[in-house]
């Protein structure tokens, strides 16, 4: 077995797998006893190995072994900017009062952002449900409440009532 450096004597070890293919080296190492005297150092024993964060990754997804994401947040809440983002953060610190992690979608630089790509963000984040507010729902005082795991399902709530709706769908989904 050669590690391709010859600073090691003795004892040299591979973590080999063959679900990786050519790329299967997960870890290596050895004993480099002379290694501190060659660098000017008192004479040492030592041992050391190196791992590859990235292999033992993607060892992990092949093997099926990797844990699933675990969700950022409860609700994504999600606007079109203007009047509906002011009606958003007063909806997600309202959630996040009452204890319901939260994230309040903001593009950056004040940009606006699609629906269509504010709910692939929802989707990514692992929330189970969505508050959707656009101006046609503000106009009307109201709010859509999407549930993005089990049923899929959307209904208008009220403004007001965001919270107590979001809380007997959690509640609901959990009986």
């Amino acid at each position: 077995l050669v590690r391709g450096l010859d600073y090691y004597n003795l004892t040299v070890f591979e973590w080999i797998t063959e679900e990786l293919g050519a790329q299967g080296t997960i870890a290596g190492g050895g004993r480099y006893d002379p290694l501190i005297e060659r660098m000017g150092g008192k004479s040492a024993p030592a041992c050391g190995w190196a791992m590859g964060m990235e292999r033992v990754l993607e060892l992990m997804k092949v093997s099926g072994s990797l844990p699933e994401p675990q969700a950022q947040c409860d609700v994504f809440v999600l606007h079109q900017g203007g009047e509906t983002l002011t009606a958003a953060m007063i909806i997600a610190e309202r959630l996040r009062s009452a204890g319901i992690d939260a994230i309040l979608f903001c593009p950056p630089d004040g940009q606006s952002a699609s629906f269509k790509s504010q709910m692939k963000k929802a989707d990514a984040s692992g929330a189970a449900y969505a508050v959707i507010i656009g101006p046609d729902e503000l106009a009307k005082n109201e709010a859509q409440l999407k549930d993005l795991r089990a049923s899929g399902e959307q209904k208008a709530v009220a403004l007001d009532s965001v919270v107590e709706a979001v809380i007997d769908a959690i509640v609901g989904a959990t009986e």
